[in-house]
């Protein structure tokens, strides 16, 4: 299998604390869910802590803030003053105008877009969305939850992706998983949030550690 340059983000973290330890570890993205209704839930302030925290001390990782159909006059209110976070991470039912709208509200901070694949026709969609951001997130839908659900997208739906900008995959990223994302599927990175958890919004540290050491060796 050839060596992987995939990136890694580590996703629904909600302490400094195991942000620095995945920091540390060498993730390349670390991301705060913003959105009251999920389990993985922190405040602006505790999400503000996180990522100065991280801007200090690994200023090289990009600190993800995931919303989910926020007004975006909120979404600035809860920058808390000057911004913390260097990608807003749309999860949610956000239009081509909506993306319009925050790129002119908020021009200096990346801009990804999620979308929930359940059939081949939810790809299709993505297309004209790629001029007006920054990086694609696939992930698996799920009638109960927007994202953190881990299940697995269908592979079928995965091979021979191609877009104008980097995508990443979410949705049940583990070790068992890898191989053949790596070698068949190819995303530029991996979202990797419900297969490392103990509980939601708690790492497992140690199996944090060994999907990234097995994706370095790979």
């Amino acid at each position: 299998m050839p060596k992987s340059n995939t990136l890694i983000k580590i996703c629904g973290l909600t302490s400094a604390e195991q942000a620095l330890q995945v920091a540390k570890l060498g993730a390349h993205a670390i991301g705060i869910i913003s959105v009251e209704e999920s389990p993985r839930y922190v405040s602006a302030e505790i999400k503000k802590n996180i990522f100065t925290t991280l801007e200090r001390l690994y200023p090289k990782i990009e600190r993800v803030s995931v919303v989910q159909n926020c007004p975006i006059d909120l979404i600035i209110k809860n920058f808390l003053g000057h911004p913390s976070e260097t990608i807003i991470q749309l999860h949610g039912d956000e239009d081509i105008d909506y993306c319009k709208e925050i790129r002119k509200k908020i021009p200096n901070i990346g801009l990804w877009k999620a979308f929930r694949i359940k059939t081949k026709k939810d790809i299709d969609k993505i297309k004209p969305f790629e001029d007006f951001v920054d990086a694609i997130l696939l992930d698996s839908w799920n009638k109960e939850t927007y994202g953190g659900s881990g299940k697995k997208i269908n592979s079928i739906y995965l091979k021979n992706l191609q877009f104008s900008k980097p995508w990443w995959l979410a949705g049940g990223i583990s070790i068992e998983w890898i191989d053949e994302i790596l070698t068949e599927v190819k995303p530029d990175g991996l979202d990797i949030s419900s297969s490392i958890e103990i509980s939601p919004g708690l790492k497992d540290i140690n199996k944090t550690e060994g999907l990234l050491k097995f994706l370095k060796r790979n």
